[in-house]
């Protein structure tokens, strides 16, 4: 009896190493097409900013910034205690202007006031500041606390020359679909999803490596480089 259950354990085991080759090789697909879809939603949403008459300002800041980070859809729902969250891409810009590959991040929030609805909206971030830049790329951080932000200045006139003279860290600016009082993204902790580097990259890596090194790259994200690059020149 027991040499026929050693058998039949030797005839199945290729069988079952096939399937689980099987699954891991889909659920790497799945996690691949996560990441390939957010990172062309982000270039939706720059596109889509981008090409709003009442988006000067950040195009402007874009031209002369370190860095973005871009979250094509931020859920945001309450009444008097409210809370938000998110995913999104950090992309930072070298001395040369070239945008570098995404790193995948979160942003959630909590607060408390006078809110009431839901809204679903576009969210970029121009990071104005090497300090911001590389804050982001330390650790978590809040906006508010550890970087100063700021809502864009949507409708007032800053020229190119005179934006990186700005005390501010990070600029927001948001398409916003729905209701809701109180917009502003102080408050926010940004986080990295160190799993979802790895497996965009397919290879275990950092937002370091991604962001600054440049050492992992993905031609996936090229129509997003191409966006920023066609939104800094409008």
């Amino acid at each position: 009896m027991r040499a026929m259950i050693t058998m039949i354990r030797k005839a199945l085991l290729p069988l079952l190493s096939a399937g689980a080759l099987l699954t891991a090789t889909v659920g790497l697909a799945t996690a691949g097409d996560a990441q390939d879809q957010m990172v062309e939603k982000a270039k939706i949403t720059v596109d889509t900013l981008a090409g709003q008459s009442d988006m000067a300002q950040f195009r402007k800041l874009l031209a002369v910034s370190k860095g973005v980070v871009v979250f094509p859809q931020v859920l945001k729902a309450g009444f008097f205690v409210g809370g938000a969250g998110g995913s999104g891409v950090l992309l930072g810009k070298d001395a040369a202007g070239n945008w570098s590959s995404p790193a995948f991040y979160t942003m959630g929030q909590g607060s408390i006031g006078l809110q009431f609805g839901a809204e679903a909206k576009e969210l970029v971030l121009v990071i104005m500041t090497e300090k911001g830049l590389q804050a982001m790329i330390d650790n978590k951080v809040k906006l508010g606390g550890d970087l100063s932000a700021a809502v864009g200045p949507v409708g007032t006139t800053i020229g190119a020359a005179s934006s990186t003279n700005i005390n501010v860290d990070v600029f927001s600016f948001a398409n916003s679909k729905g209701l809701f009082i109180g917009a502003s993204v102080e408050g926010s902790i940004l986080a990295p999803k160190d799993d979802w580097n790895d497996a965009y990259y397919g290879k275990p890596t950092t937002t370091q490596a991604i962001v600054i090194n440049r050492t992992a790259v993905n031609p996936q994200a090229d129509g997003l480089r191409a966006a920023l690059r066609a939104a800094e020149a409008k």
